[in-house]
């Protein structure tokens, strides 16, 4: 079997449901469990900052969400692009399902800043280049969502979506590189994959906890997402039809 069809093979939705719907039970388990040790290491392990006092710990959230927040959004923008210029269903399918869950990490980065800002900054919120730009990410997002869902036609929502997508990744490099581009009040990064980090060790434990459990996290809801996105959109072939059946089979039983 040429390896061309093994890959288009692998993409049916009927595999994909199968796949993820597998895979769902041990995403959560790691969810959960990455997500108490990093809390319980960054909140009652990891020393006081000497400058910030207690109040840094919420970096353990918020620097988690925004990493995903950026990221999301450029595999949100990959797959929506590949779905456009390959016409590969499941693949606009995903880039729905990333949409929500970006939108939400992005909000949670905004919001825990605000928390991290006030006792820093002395100020809740500031036009500051990293802000600003973080703030046009979710709007990217929520614009993103919304077109999809404004337009009946599925495949021009897809393909509109994804021109917006792509447009609005441009925006990501603006968001990661404003702290060297531009004087501003953020501060630069803590953690670079060319140095050491620039933290305790418990400090840089939990960081990487929290990292794993919002990637195990992102995974979960986006498998769950893109799962009734594939039944929506494939109610009426047979294996989809099959699984409602069964549902509706076992709704009775009960």
């Amino acid at each position: 079997m040429p390896a061309h069809f093994r890959l288009f093979t692998f993409a049916a939705p009927s595999r994909f449901y199968a796949l993820a719907g597998a895979l769902l039970p041990w995403l959560w388990g790691l969810t959960i469990a990455l997500a108490a040790a990093g809390l319980y290491i960054g909140f009652f392990i990891a020393p006081t900052d000497a400058t910030q006092g207690d109040a840094y710990r919420i970096i353990f959230i918020h620097v988690p969400a925004a990493s995903m927040s950026m990221l999301l959004y450029l595999v949100m923008a990959g797959w929506a692009a590949l779905g456009w210029a390959f016409h590969v269903r499941l693949a606009s399918m995903v880039a729905r399902a990333i949409a929500p869950t970006g939108a939400m990490f992005t909000f949670l980065a905004l919001w825990t800043g605000a928390f991290w800002g006030k006792p820093t900054w002395g100020t809740w919120w500031v036009w500051d280049a990293r802000l600003t730009s973080e703030l046009i990410l979710l709007f990217l997002y929520l614009g993103f969502i919304a077109l999809v869902e404004a337009i009946d036609d599925v495949r021009r929502a897809d393909h509109a979506g994804a021109l917006l997508a792509v447009i609005g990744s441009v925006n990501v490099p603006i968001i990661y590189f404003s702290v060297r581009w531009w004087n501003t009040l953020h501060q630069g990064a803590t953690i670079s994959a060319t140095a050491a980090p620039k933290m305790a060790s418990t400090m840089f434990t939990a960081m990487l906890l929290m990292t794993f459990a919002f990637w195990a996290y992102a995974f979960a809801v986006v498998f769950m997402r893109a799962r009734a996105i594939v039944l929506e959109r494939e109610r009426h072939t047979d294996w989809a039809r099959d699984i409602d059946q069964g549902r509706v089979a076992a709704r009775g039983a009960s």
